[in-house]
């Protein structure tokens, strides 16, 4: 089975329905207040009623109060929940649909905390100071790889691009690759082109 590609950030429809287009498995929004990429919950749902299924809808959430949560769940047809702060274990799991807890992969000792973590699976970015994601810079694959014997499906993300894709898909064989600012303009315009170029490069690896 190929890996699966994950696009994030999405903040139009041209550029969503051009991500669907070219193959992308799942699209993320992200709603949380620092991005440069945020969502209102309105502009996210009027995009996400033109995505067909079986593509499945991503929000992506830093210290989310609930309720915020399960609106976009509902207002959004969300088939997956991704949380990027400190959020408790338990909190990601109550929303009764799936959920990836994120990581920030510093060194081996960044990998402790993810057994505590019931999720359906991780996603693995790259450590930054005062930053949740987005940081466009890889981390060490062989931490990934290593990440792996805990027994949970892998989402890498950190610095990938159309480029290194590939490699990272050897390597490390995630269960989903997961990009934004690899494959974009500007922080929330995606560049098509760059786009087909990672899905292509990451399903052929």
């Amino acid at each position: 089975m190929s890996v699966k590609v994950k696009i994030c950030g999405l903040t139009n429809l041209p550029d969503a329905q051009a991500v669907v287009q070219a193959g992308a498995d799942l699209l993320g929004f992200i709603f949380a207040e620092a991005s440069p990429r945020r969502l209102t919950l309105a502009a996210a749902t009027a995009i996400a009623k033109e995505i067909p299924p079986p593509i499945v809808k991503v929000g992506v959430f830093v210290n989310p109060p609930d309720d915020l949560v399960w609106q976009a769940l509902t207002e959004c047809g969300l088939g997956l929940l991704q949380f990027h702060g400190e959020e408790a274990p338990e909190f990601c799991t109550q929303f009764g649909v799936m959920s990836v807890k994120a990581f920030r992969v510093r060194d081996e000792q960044s990998l402790a905390a993810l057994k505590n973590y019931p999720t359906d699976a991780w996603l693995l970015d790259t450590y930054a100071e005062n930053q949740a994601g987005g940081t466009g810079q890889p981390f060490n694959w062989n931490l990934a790889v290593a990440a792996k014997q805990f027994g949970k499906p892998i989402f890498l993300a950190g610095g990938l691009t159309p480029a290194n894709v590939a490699d990272a898909v050897r390597r490390v064989q995630p269960f989903a690759v997961d990009v934004s600012s690899g494959v974009e303009i500007s922080p929330g315009r995606k560049d098509h082109a760059r786009v087909a170029a990672f899905i292509q490069a990451a399903k052929g690896a």
